[in-house]
């Protein structure tokens, strides 16, 4: 789960696609990062965090890291919250097998059509309750995916 700071919608995404995991015993690393340095070893955004405890989700033990080239390594799926950190990401990669793993988020729930996950930060109340609902829906997607493999 990737977004630029590391701090809204990355580490959202992460909770709620490794909250769902847990809840069905489904053994999958899940983890986010940004594609810039602003906010390395921070909490998550305290209005995020908030917005998902509302929803009896816990950010908590997250912290904002960068993206680099040994994720690929790492994970089989790179999940892209916007055409901007889609493009940061496809700079990282070192090869096509690098760049077949990277999907924008929201695909899942709506195949290609490019949507974006709207960054909150500068928003209101309601920027992060949309961004939740949108993130929620689409983890439910990958969760349909993993039920299947």
């Amino acid at each position: 789960m990737v977004c630029l700071g590391n701090i809204c919608r990355s580490p959202l995404a992460d909770g709620l696609l490794a909250q769902k995991i847990r809840n069905e015993n489904l053994n999958h690393n899940v983890d986010s990062a940004g594609t810039c340095d602003h906010h390395i070893g921070q909490s998550p955004d305290a209005r995020m965090t908030k917005t998902a405890e509302n929803f009896g989700l816990s950010l908590a033990h997250l912290r904002a890291r960068e993206f680099t080239a040994a994720d690929f390594d790492e994970f089989d799926r790179v999940y892209a919250m916007d055409k901007s950190n889609y493009q940061n990401i496809i700079s990282i990669s070192r090869n096509q097998s690098d760049i077949n793993k990277i999907r924008m988020i929201l695909d899942e729930n709506h195949p290609n059509q490019d949507m974006e996950v709207p960054d909150p930060y500068y928003g209101g109340k309601e920027g992060f309750l949309n961004v939740y609902s949108m993130l929620d829906e689409a983890t439910d997607c990958i969760m349909n995916e993993l039920r299947i493999k």
